[in-house]
């Protein structure tokens, strides 16, 4: 199977439809299974489609690049977690090549207003592979540092969602840096959590944020914040940045995150 994770940043970029278009583009010639997307946003005073989405969705626009270049039967969830930047509803979603047989939403913060812009949610996915059922999730959490929103408390609450499956896959930006100790990504790890990175047999240096970004205003490191972590050994041939002007062109804040992995 073939997975990517990507913060979109959709509508905050210059370019963004030629953005999308390269997205779409990628999407068609490596032929991921399973794509999960954050700030996946519409305006909110945009038109409503008949299938729940705004006309603007970023997801619904890309689907619609997709048709075009011929790519068809991706199934998804997508749903909204805050308002962000004033006047985009900003959500996540989970793209799969397979049947999805569950979808999931929920919150996993203290505060749950959509107008408040740490309200933080997940979305999954159940799918079944050669006979037995996996799940991915579309994550975005918050900083270590939050005294608002704990990290600690957002990711124990989505872990108590995901335990309730056999197998299952985390995807997503983690708003903590795998390079620093004793922070959010010990504590996942801490948890039982495999990272896909540590298992490849092929790899790059990770890195998927490099100086500035809102959220990381100081930063002048290079970050690996962005993830694709599961419960159980697998075998995962090979784990690329993507997105970072040396895969592709760069098409947001972030780079994205792909991998191949045999899950059974």
């Amino acid at each position: 199977m073939k997975l990517l994770t990507l913060n979109c940043h959709s509508w905050q970029e210059e370019n963004q439809r030629e953005k999308i278009q390269c997205l779409a583009e990628t999407i068609k010639e490596k032929s991921y299974d399973v794509i999960a997307l954050q700030e996946v946003s519409q305006h909110i005073d945009s038109l409503l489609c008949a299938n729940g989405l705004k006309e603007d969705n970023f997801l619904l626009v890309l689907l619609n690049e997709l048709k075009k270049i011929g790519v068809t039967g991706f199934e998804y969830v997508w749903d909204l977690s805050h308002i962000g930047f004033e006047v985009y509803e900003e959500g996540l979603a989970i793209l799969s090549k397979y049947p999805i047989l569950k979808k999931e939403s929920f919150i996993v913060t203290k505060n749950e207003e959509i107008n408040a812009w740490k309200t933080r949610r997940i979305v999954g996915a159940t799918i079944e592979v050669k006979g037995k059922p996996v799940t991915f999730y579309s994550c975005h959490l918050g900083w270590w540092h939050d005294k608002e929103e704990p990290f600690t408390e957002q990711f124990d609450q989505l872990i108590s969602y995901a335990n309730k499956h056999d197998h299952f896959f985390l995807m997503g930006d983690f708003n903590n840096n795998a390079y620093v100790r004793n922070e959010g990504y010990d504590y996942l790890k801490g948890k039982g959590l495999i990272d896909t990175f540590d298992m490849a047999l092929k790899k790059d240096s990770g890195d998927t944020v490099k100086g500035k970004i809102k959220g990381w205003e100081e930063n002048k490191e290079n970050l690996r914040i962005d993830l694709i972590v599961t419960n159980k050994q697998v075998n995962v041939k090979s784990s690329k940045v993507i997105f970072n002007g040396e895969n592709k062109l760069v098409i947001s804040d972030h780079f994205g995150v792909e991998i191949e992995v045999d899950l059974f």
